[in-house]
Formats: structure tokens, sequence, C-alpha cells
């Protein structure tokens, strides 16, 4: 939900468009050969001439034409960034070894074919040929005409495509990364201006990081020259979209230099003036850059670890927005990590977030709430927002008319109402005023994103109190919660089968789905593609199955839907094989559908899965495998098939719904005497002494029942062995 860091303009930094006339005057009396260049830059959309010696040699390497979010089999070795860089031209530009900005160098004449390469492609405007000799300039220049060429550059439109194309085409990226290797501060920052712009481009930003220009650049942060250091910040920032840049940027170390850049404090620091607000032009850039590095997971660590958190609470207290916008975007990516939350959670971070839903300004408001989003996945950072009045302005948000235009502002503030929901819920204050029937309108015309944070609001309330349901039921929520599976979005359609889930354990709102055929869209989505919906679609079978009374009769008249579901737990992915052995262990309650189930191979699919060690995937397992050994021969196939013994290793876990679950089991399996010599072998008598002795009731029941069959087994053999 987060947008794209703010790109800021030539003003904001303090620099123009041209070149001060004043300065122009005393370097054009500095040198005859700044003259010269003057007056071939005067005339230089009317004299032809002769291409630079070399300059096919200059052409630079092609792009990578990987995908930006595929590593997989790339040599990073290559890319490893050096700590310092002489004003030695880099390895990769090897083709450009003499310096850019001599003193006496002349300026070259043209190829006499330019002007028959234009009349040859008049669809390219004249603009491309008149970037390509002023990128020509800019090559054999001395410093003056060096700086009066990219000025003149930067009269062009730098964003279209065919001036990025001319200044590629004549070599001017390896020019422009050459010249922030020399010692002239003046020629760096025009280099820079023009680098920032053409670097918005992918495909420019591929080439740049192909030459090593982060090398030049992450070297260019330590430069005390501020107006280096901020254009340079705002190019990696740039140039950090691609994802191979953002790895080069951890091993060259050029995060922790960003994270420099935070620590940054004035006098009066946090009065807000305007005339202070070139002051965080530093800060701005800096945390601009690390916005687009926090895109990287193995980044959002590092900046962590590089002492971020401290310099952002304290430029979060600041009143500039420009700064503040940034920072709470690096905030808002970085929460993704459990141990990133938990920072900001201690740091006090959270105040923050509440307190810019407030503000005036639209793009602060929604990243804040996006940031609110991010971090109420944790119950305690939940509870926070919820106590610190997030809700209140966020209603406010959704209730405007004006706002709710602002589709993004709307997206993240649905969002963060999502993640509160079950705080909401528990209070019950916001339920009353009407906060149903306000999403309930959500549901109709708007964004799928949106329409995916309402359909998992609904779902939180709900799981946080069942007798919610029947208050969502009567605003109206039932029609076009089933109109959402109809949507081929999944994250969409993994919200809305949780939502009419939860909402199945209503009778009045089931017999509603029923009527809108809302069950049979939820099982024809075990066939779905995606994993998520397969396993969200499993899940919200379970709550309906176990609370309607003909269920039974309900899920055989979905031909071939009992063998879509046992085949199913043949998924590699987990968590569709533990929300599918929950589904079988709903169903199984019922005779005919658990010989249905065996006949279709449920026990083998079941005994394969028993060696996990995912509690998750144990609890729901072992309670498939107790209702299955209800059915005829079941619990010595499962014992033929070598599930006990991994069933045994249930009892170790640590989570005691995982023991219930396991005790269960092998009381059913235990009616197979070569089970219970199995589990005596396994060493599972001392576990279900310990077990019998539970407050929990069912747990001691199975476990009771465990040790009754084994030692009915065992003075059996007793009698036997006395004969």
């Amino acid at each position: 939900m987060a947008e794209e860091p703010p790109e800021s303009t030539d003003d904001e930094l303090g620099f123009d468009d041209g070149v001060d006339e004043d300065f122009l005057a005393s370097s054009t009396n500095a040198t005859t050969a700044g003259d010269d260049d003057e007056e071939g830059l005067a005339n230089i959309t009317e004299d032809d001439g002769e291409d630079e010696e070399g300059e096919a040699e200059g052409e630079e390497e092609e792009g990578d034409d990987e995908e930006d979010d595929d590593l997989d089999g790339i040599n990073f070795s290559d890319l490893e960034l050096s700590e310092s860089n002489d004003d030695q031209p880099s390895l990769s530009r090897k083709h450009t070894k003499q310096k850019v900005l001599s003193s006496d160098a002349e300026s070259s004449p043209e190829s006499e074919n330019d002007e028959a390469d234009q009349t040859e492609n008049p669809e390219i405007p004249a603009e491309y040929w008149q970037v390509q000799r002023l990128i020509k300039y800019v090559k054999a220049g001395n410093p003056t005409a060096t700086i009066i060429a990219m000025s003149s550059l930067r009269d062009f439109n730098l964003r279209d495509k065919y001036v990025q194309m001319a200044i590629k085409e004549a070599g001017g990226l390896e020019v422009l990364l050459n010249i922030l290797e020399t010692d002239e501060n003046r020629c760096k920052i025009a280099s820079l201006l023009v680098l920032r712009e053409i670097s918005s481009n992918p495909e420019i930003s591929r080439n740049i990081y192909n030459m090593r220009g982060l090398e030049t650049l992450i070297h260019t942060l330590r430069d005390p020259a501020k107006e280096l250091k901020l254009l340079s910040a705002e190019t990696i920032a740039n140039i950090s979209k691609i994802r191979k840049a953002r790895r080069a940027m951890r091993k060259g170390d050029g995060i922790s230099r960003l994270v420099d850049m935070l620590d940054f404090e004035q006098p009066g620091m946090f009065s807000g003036g305007a005339d202070e607000e070139t002051d965080f032009e530093v800060p701005r850039c800096g945390a601009c850059a690390l916005w687009s590095l926090a895109k990287s997971t193995k980044n959002k660590d590092a900046i962590r670890r590089a002492g971020a958190i401290p310099l952002i609470a304290k430029l979060l207290q600041t009143r500039q927005v420009s700064v503040v916008i940034p920072v709470v975007g690096i905030l808002h990516e970085c929460a993704s990590e459990a141990s990133f939350r938990l920072a900001i959670r201690t740091e006090g971070l959270l105040d923050y977030f509440v307190e810019g839903l407030k503000t005036p300004n639209h793009d602060l408001t929604q990243f804040c709430a996006s940031a609110i989003y991010m971090c109420a996945e944790d119950p305690e950072s939940r509870q926070i927002v919820y106590e610190k009045g997030a809700i209140d302005p966020l209603i406010s948000i959704i209730l405007d008319e004006h706002l709710r235009k602002n589709k993004p502002l709307l997206s993240a503030a649905t969002g963060a109402i999502w993640k509160c929901a079950s705080a909401i819920a528990k209070a019950g204050k916001y339920l009353e005023q009407g906060l149903v029937e306000m999403l309930v309108h959500l549901l109709d015309d708007e964004p799928e994103n949106v329409l995916t944070n309402v359909a998992g609001a609904i779902e939180q309330i709900v799981m946080a109190d069942p007798k919610n349901a029947r208050l969502i039921k009567r605003a109206g929520a039932i029609p076009p919660l089933i109109g959402l599976l109809t949507i081929n979005n999944p994250a969409l359609l993994v919200n809305a089968t949780k939502a009419v889930g939860q909402l199945a354990v209503d009778d009045e709102a089931r017999r509603e789905m029923d009527q809108q055929d809302g069950f049979r869209l939820v099982w024809s989505l075990l066939k779905h593609p995606n994993s998520s919906v397969q396993a969200s679609a499993a899940w919200a079978i379970c709550p309906y199955v176990e609370s309607s009374k003909d269920s039974g009769d309900v899920v055989r008249n979905f031909v071939g839907g009992l063998e879509a579901l046992v085949n199913l737990l043949k998924s590699n992915e987990m968590m569709v094989q533990a929300a599918v052995s929950q589904a079988v262990a709903v169903i199984a309650t019922n005779d005919e559908n658990l010989g249905i189930m065996s006949d279709h191979g449920v026990v083998q699919n079941l005994a394969k899965l028993a060696p996990t060690t995912d509690d998750q995937l144990r609890r729901c397992l072992a309670s498939a495998i107790a209702e299955c050994c209800k059915y005829k021969n079941n619990s010595t196939d499962f014992g033929r098939r070598k599930a006990v013994s991994p069933l045994c290793c249930y009892l170790t876990s640590e989570d005691s719904l995982v023991h219930r679950a396991a005790a269960k089991a092998l009381a059913a399996l235990s009616s197979d005497a070569r089970n219970c010599i199995t589990m005596h072998q396994c060493g599972v008598v001392p576990y279900l002494i310990n077990m019998i002795g539970s407050l929990d009731n069912e747990l001691q029941r199975a476990a009771a029942g465990v040790m009754h069959n084994i030692r009915k087994l065992a003075l059996a053999t007793e009698k036997v062995r006395l004969r």
C-alpha cells in the first residue's frame, strides 16, 4: 500500500536549472579553451563534424535481461563494492581511461553522417540528435564547457525515452559516472542532477548498476559537500528499486552510510520553521534511499542493526512532513519483520502513527495507517493502537465522502481497521455505533484491496465473538460476501472464505448462505490453483460442517468433492495439509462420508504425513486419524503403514492441544494389539501416566484409554504365558 519514495525537485535542493551567470563569466575568463568550447556549443545545432575516435568501443555493456525479483543462480561476487575510490575510473568502465575534465581538451567535431542518419530516421525527434551532440561536448570539454553542456542537457525533458536513449547510446552514462570520480564538485553536482532524473528509468538504473555505478555513488555519500550527499542518496533511491542493486548496497556498506545521514540535528530542529526546511534535506534524502532499500528482507535487518530505530524516533518528532513521510515509509516496509515490530513497540513509535492519522496531509495519513496495518499483526501492538485512539480518525476517513475518493488512503484505513478488528470487537463500543453497517456499505463498488480489508475485518469481528455473526447478518453482509467468492483475486478469496466460514456458526447466517449457494462456492475453491485459497476454503468447511445437522448429506451431494478433498492431502504446502486434515476430521464424524474417504485412500495419505514436526499439522492430523480409526480396519491399516511411532513422538510437544489430539489418536489406534506393542516399545507409558493427572478432562480420558488397552493386552499375554 505504500507508494514509492517521493522525488524532490531541483528547487528543493537549491539548484537552478541553469548555471550562475557570474560563475560562467569568471570561469570563461579562466582559460581560452573555455571560449572555444562555448563557441562550439553556441552553434551546436548548426555545425556537423566527425565522431570521436574510439567511441564505438565506449558502448556500455548490455543490461541484465533477468527479472529484478529473480535472484536464483546469480553470482554476486563481482558486485562487491570497495570502501574507497581514487580518481581512477572503475574497471567496468575501463574503456574511458582518459580524464573527462582536462583543461586543455578541445571540442571534437561531429560525424558527417549525423545529418544523413537524421534523414533516414524521421521518427526520431530532433532532441535525440541534440542530446547526443551535447554528450560529445561533455566528453571532450574542460570543466566550464562540461558544466555548460550539462546545463543545456537539463533543459531537455530527461524523463523522455528518446532523451534517455540518446544519453545511453552516446556513451553518456560512462561519462557521467566518471565525472563523479574527479575533484570538480561543480561538475559532480551537475552530473548527479542528470543521473538523478534519468535513473528513474529501470533500464537506465540497470545499466548504471551493471557499470558498478553504485560503488561510485556510495563513495560520494562520504563527501563532506552537502549537495553531493543529497543527490547521491536520491539517485541511489531510484537505482535501489532493482532487487540486485538492493543487495549490492547491503554488501557495499551503503546502508550504514545512509543511516548516518539520519543522524542530523540543528538548533531548533523541532520547531518546524519554514526557513529551516532545507536543513532537513540530508535526513530526507537518506530516508528516501532507505525506503527503497527496505523492500529487501535482509536489508530490513541491516537497517535495524545499523541503529536506525533511535534516529527514526527522533525524526518523527519533527514537524517537517517531507521528512516524516519517508521515515514512516521505512517503518511500514520494515514492520513486516517481527524483530522490527518489537523495536517499534518498545521505542514508542506507535504513538506517532496514531498522531499522524490526525494530520491534514493525506499522504502522511495514508502511510501512518499503512504502518499501523503492518504493526498490528502483534496482539500487543494492536491493543496499544486501540487504546491510543486510532479507531476514531480511521472511521472519520471512511465516513468522509471526499477522502473516500482517495483509494490508497481508503485502502490503508480499512487495512488498519482490519488488523485492529479483534480489539474493536472485544470492546463492543464501535459495533454499537454502526461500524459493521459502515463496513458492509464498503462491500459495494470498491477496489479489490479495500474489499479484501473489509472481508478480513468482518472475519476478525466474528472470530472475537461468535455472537457478532447475527449482527453482521442483519447488516446485510451475506449476499455481498458470497459475491466476493466469484472474484479471482487470491487475497480477496482467502479473506472472503474465512469470513463466510466464521459466519456459518450462526444458524440464520448459515441458512441464508445456503440460499445463496455459498457452501457450494466454498467447496469449489478447493480446486483453486492458489494454495492459500485451498487452505482457507478447507478451514471454512470445518465450522459449516460442525454446526450443520444435515451436513453429511450436503457434503455427499457434491459429486467428487470428497475425492478432491482427500487428494489435497498430497499437497506440498503444509498449510493446505493442516487445513484439509482438520476438514477430514470434521467430515469423518459421519460414517458414510468416512467410508467414502477410506475408499479414496485417506488412510495412506494421512499416514504419509505422520512424521511431521509442525505442531499445527500434528494437531489436525492426529484429530483426523482419531476419527478415521472408527471405520472397519483403519486402525490396523495405520499401524501397518507405520503411522503409530510418529504419533507417539507427538506427546513430547510443548503444545497442550497437540497432546490432547495425539492421546485421542493413540486411544483409537490402541484397539489393535500390534499398535499397543508399538506404543509400549516407543515408551509412551510415562507420558501417559503424567497426562492422566492433567486438568484437561478430554486428555485424561484419552490417556487413560490408551493405558487401559496396553494393560489389557499385557494381562492377556501374561495369562497365555502362565498356561
